[in-house]
């Protein structure tokens, strides 16, 4: 019996979380009947391919502007907002960039990141592991929100006013410590009440 991985996919960071005709026509090239795709609360669907055609079968995604991403202990593509008041107003390339940095990165347990164009936070940056919300001309940078659970709680807010490279490089340090520091298969919630936010940065 051949082997099948599971990969995520999506249709990229733009105007909502949306997949044209072709993209969908693709996917389901690679679906049986009795196949069903996982819809993600972060904006991914999970599907089923063959191991050893996976090189290919992602490059066809890709050629239709589909991104894939690896599923379980990574972290997860960027869940965003749908841009309402505008690309540039909202920051869609610093979107972009965030993701392109982190997506798909190995973590100890799967890490959620979140990213609102305003501060009305349709993206949810709050509930999410780390979560970064636009504000004006600069980024504010929230951590150990959870969405789920008896312990459920809103994220704090770690570092303000960022500019799009303070804020790269201060994502990318906290992924860095926390890949550093953590127990094995300890969730981003439970590290951060171990060591304390002010560890993420000094």
């Amino acid at each position: 019996m051949e082997n099948k991985i599971k990969i995520a996919v999506n249709g990229g960071i733009g105007f909502g979380a949306k997949l044209n005709s072709k993209q969908l026509m693709t996917i389901s090239k690679y679906m049986d009947e009795e196949d069903e795709l996982e819809l993600t609360t972060f904006q991914q669907l999970y599907i089923e391919i063959l191991e050893d055609g996976k090189d290919e079968v992602i490059k066809e995604f890709e050629s239709v502007g589909l991104k894939c991403y690896p599923v379980g202990n990574y972290v997860k593509s960027l869940r965003t907002c749908n841009f309402c008041k505008g690309e540039e107003r909202e920051g869609m390339p610093v979107a972009k960039e965030i993701n392109r940095r982190i997506a798909g990165k190995p973590v100890p347990f799967t890490l959620k990141v979140a990213y609102t164009g305003c501060i009305i936070g349709c993206g949810e940056p709050m509930l999410s592991d780390i979560g970064v919300m636009k504000y004006k001309d600069h980024y504010n940078l929230y951590v150990g929100g959870k969405a789920k659970g008896k312990d459920a709680e809103v994220g704090s807010l770690l570092r303000e006013n960022l500019t799009p490279e303070e804020l790269y490089n201060t994502v990318e340090k906290i992924i860095a410590v926390y890949a550093e520091k953590e127990k094995k298969r300890e969730t981003f919630h439970k590290f951060l009440k171990r060591i304390g936010k002010e560890q993420l940065i000094s």
